[in-house]
């Protein structure tokens, strides 16, 4: 959970890196609580007409945006890419499969010209 606020609190840095490890526990924790926002707009019969989801989902979505494109940007940084690759989601579906492959392989050893490697800081 530590991994999810820490990418919450760093909503606003494009910079720096990412590692592997917060970025997989972030889309982790982020899924549960989509499934739970859904769940409770099933429970409370706020879904939009036709959906599953509805009210809550769309608050909770809007409010984690901002986070998510940042810890991408910096999880592409630590594979040694720039940000702008996220792009490559508007392109096809190999663009959206070059993506994934980016965002969970493994980052670069040591310090690239994004930062020092997160996985070598004390920090985590």
């Amino acid at each position: 959970m530590k991994h999810y606020l820490l990418a919450l609190n760093k909503y606003d840095v494009f910079c720096g890196r990412a590692s592997r490890k917060e970025f997989n526990r972030f889309i982790f924790y982020n899924t549960v609580f989509v499934l739970t926002a859904i769940a409770i707009d099933n429970i409370l019969g706020t879904t939009a007409i036709g959906l599953p989801y509805g009210i809550f989902n769309l608050i909770y979505v809007t409010a984690i945006t901002l986070p998510s494109f940042a810890v991408a940007i910096r999880r592409l940084h630590d594979v040694g890419k720039s940000g702008w690759f996220s792009v490559s989601l508007l392109l096809s579906v190999v663009g959206i499969v070059w993506l994934l492959i980016l965002l969970f392989s493994k980052g670069t050893q040591g310090e690239n010209k994004y930062g020092l490697n997160p996985s070598e800081l004390a920090i985590i």
